[in-house]
């Protein structure tokens, strides 16, 4: 049953990729079907039974990313493939790619809040909402909410043109980005429209309660103490938080503590809460965005040992 998947669930997506006949009586599995299927099916089977002995446990989502694994020529049983991966994209394979981002991807499964700290580039917004999209597709959680503080970043809300959802369009646009890559088109339109998917302003977020939730605070450097607090008390039975953020960029007025620095204090000691820190290595945007961070650290900090 754990091989085959309530009513053969598991064995469905192969049927649907492939032209070749999958019959299973008793313990045994007989495919028919010209010989290269056959033989990639016959990957495909081992490579399922390797993942369920790994893991404990398959479900269809992991039977596509081992078909597509195997169409492009690479193996889980003789890599560790399968444990960094996290979704399978419309385009590619989402996975983790640095030591830090697979221990990322280890404490949000193993935690139900997790902070992800670190500078732009390393994959903290992309791969938690990757992880998020995972949830929804297999049935983990029932919606996904995205939030993100409307800080000005130089330009006031009140001067920008357009009406509200005009305005405030161009600050949740990088999670509009990160889905669309991960969702097809009609499918993230439909998704958006029951609700099922939903993308906020953190202020937005007052008086909820989210339940069987997938709940990401991004740019949480940007919210304020008050509203980190009143962010991680919306959560609910069965639902995970990712909190991302770089304290190297407050855009927060001088007066105003950063919630993300405050919280990173109060929270360390808590049970099912982890905190993940990022570091310039752990870049994987263009090769020039490492190289520009550590030229701002060597500017700054030759600055404050002049002052």
């Amino acid at each position: 049953m754990s091989f085959l998947g309530f009513n053969d669930s598991n064995i469905k997506p192969i049927e649907e990729r492939f032209s070749a006949n999958v019959i299973v009586r008793g313990d045994n599995v007989f495919v028919q079907g010209v010989v290269d299927e056959v033989e990639a099916i016959d990957k495909i089977i081992k490579e399922m039974i390797f993942v369920l002995n790994t893991t404990g446990k398959l479900a269809p989502n992991d039977v596509y990313t081992i078909i597509d694994l195997t169409i492009q020529g690479k193996e889980i049983i003789n890599g560790n493939e399968f444990d960094s991966i996290v979704l399978y994209s419309k385009k590619d394979v989402i996975k983790a790619k640095t030591p830090n981002q697979v221990a990322y991807w280890k404490a949000v499964r193993e935690n139900d809040i997790c902070f992800a700290i670190g500078p732009a580039g390393t994959g903290k917004t992309y791969l938690a909402v990757a992880f998020a999209v995972a949830s929804l597709k297999k049935g983990a959680v029932r919606k996904i909410v995205l939030a993100r503080p409307a800080v000005e970043a130089g330009e006031s809300l009140g001067f920008l043109p357009g009406d509200f959802k005009e305005k405030i369009d161009p600050y949740l646009r990088p999670l509009y980005d990160a889905l669309e890559e991960m969702i097809p088109g009609e499918q993230l339109r439909n998704y958006l429209e029951k609700g099922m998917i939903e993308i906020v302003p953190l202020a937005f977020m007052r008086g909820r309660t989210l339940n069987n939730a997938y709940v990401i605070l991004d740019e949480a450097q940007n919210a304020t103490a008050m509203q980190m607090k009143m962010f991680l008390t919306r959560l609910g039975p069965n639902s995970k938080a990712i909190i991302t953020g770089d304290i190297t960029q407050i855009d927060l007025p001088s007066y105003s503590q950063s919630g993300l620095v405050h919280v990173k204090e109060i929270l360390k000691h808590v049970d099912g809460v982890a905190f993940i820190y990022f570091e310039k290595v752990d870049v994987v945007r263009h090769r020039l965005v490492k190289d520009i961070i550590e030229a701002y650290e060597v500017h700054y900090s030759s600055n404050n040992k002049n002052s």
